[in-house]
């Protein structure tokens, strides 16, 4: 029986029309600005294999990845994720290229998301990567291309920035498994103090345990600074927060006001983050519309060791923002519509030509009837129709009405 071939799989939707125009514009925009900036466009295969997102560094969770055979029986999977295709692409056929390398992308990932949670399992991403680049001009240049490209497209978001050090140092520290740590970075990417506070609890109290408890609390703005001083004095966290102050000091000339946050618990979803991160948040979503930052780590698994940085963002639910604000993509109707008499089809074919090269949207009457084309034209806003017989005419549809 053919249960499930009238609707789509769960997690993913059909998208019509307006939909469509407003997926184009967010993309049209975002691109627009990483080509301005001497950025490249390039497109990965959606189909790759595993042993790609499955390394030491920057491993995917295999439970969020969409997995099948190959006909040599090799496993493969949906892309997950453009970061590590873009780094297999710089390693390979980019890796005679002059550095840095400027790369940007628009493309589909595929995530499968536990049920019930509402995120999409098909998302449409654009994005950037900067590869071959480190230090702080780079960082600036990554966060502020995400900003403007923000800019274009709502005018209310915020840009939460953490560091992936803070995490990292305090994780080292404890004695747990790896599956433990993981849970706690879970915690803490979705804010769940409650899950958090269990999972601590269960651990041999420590300064490191109280450290992380209070990391996911520090978030606001210059405050922050002097809070986390005491929890990473005389560690690695320390030249962390200071590089912090600096990139954050420096993104406050962009006059961005309350839109500049510093979250020192923002953790990502994929671990292979090694220095700065950020996050975009806009009214309506409750999720992040943009995720970035540095990997400094990730391009050494495909033997080609190089700094890079970069963000994802997330057109899906940017171009369900724009629509909710009301701005329209619907698509003009035509300006005319041409109908043949039996035996003159091929020369409304050719009017039809005619009319689009001259710059006029046109469509082709398929219909037997003049009545039914006019009918069609009327319930479509199509203003115009051009009637080819031995005596072409055209004719206002509101004329043609009032006859």
């Amino acid at each position: 029986m053919k249960a499930y071939y009238k609707i789509t799989p769960e997690g993913t939707r059909d998208y019509l029309f307006e939909e469509t125009g407003a997926i184009n514009d967010v993309t049209s925009i975002t691109t627009s600005v990483y080509r301005s900036k001497g950025y490249h466009e390039v497109k990965t295969p959606f189909l790759e294999f595993f042993d790609e997102f499955n390394m030491n560094t920057g491993a995917i969770p295999q439970e969020q990845m969409f997995k099948l055979t190959d006909n040599k029986g090799r496993l493969m999977v949906l892309r997950p994720d453009s970061t590590l295709p873009l780094a297999r692409v710089a390693a390979t056929r980019l890796q005679n290229k002059t550095l840095p390398i400027r790369l940007f992308y628009s493309q589909t990932v595929y995530r499968s998301n536990p049920s019930l949670t509402g995120r999409r399992n098909e998302i449409s991403q654009t994005g950037i990567e900067l590869l071959g680049a480190s230090g702080k001009r780079a960082d600036l240049e990554v966060i502020v291309t995400a900003v403007e490209a923000l800019q274009k497209i709502v005018k209310d978001f915020r840009i939460e920035l953490g560091h992936a050090g803070f995490f990292n140092s305090l994780a080292n520290k404890l004695s747990c498994s790896e599956e433990i740590k993981e849970q706690i970075r879970d915690s803490i990417q979705s804010k769940n103090y409650s899950q958090l506070g269990t999972i601590l609890d269960s651990l041999e109290p420590s300064e490191t345990v109280e450290a992380i408890r209070k990391l996911p609390r520090l978030f606001g703005g210059e405050e922050v600074l002097a809070q986390a001083a005491p929890l990473f004095k005389n560690t690695e966290g320390e030249e962390d927060l200071k590089y912090l102050s600096e990139i954050y000091h420096s993104l406050s000339k962009l006059m961005m006001g309350d839109k500049l946050i510093m979250d020192l618990g923002l953790v990502q979803r994929i671990d292979y983050y090694s220095g700065i991160v950020f996050s975009a948040y806009v009214e309506g979503s409750g999720d992040a519309v943009l995720t970035g930052g540095r990997y400094d780590n990730l391009l050494s698994e495909f033997d080609a060791p190089m700094p890079a940085a970069g963000f994802a963002l997330n057109a899906d639910v940017l171009a369900d923002i724009m629509l909710d604000s009301g701005k329209s993509f619907d698509e003009k109707p035509a300006d005319i519509i041409v109908h043949a008499d039996e035996g003159y089809e091929m020369d409304a074919i050719n009017q039809c030509r005619f009319y689009s090269l001259s710059g006029f949207k046109c469509e082709n009457s398929v219909f037997t009837s003049r009545e039914e084309a006019v009918k069609y034209a009327r319930e479509n806003g199509i203003k115009q129709i051009c009637l080819m017989n031995d005596s072409p005419e055209t004719i206002d549809i509101e004329t043609w009405e009032n006859e």
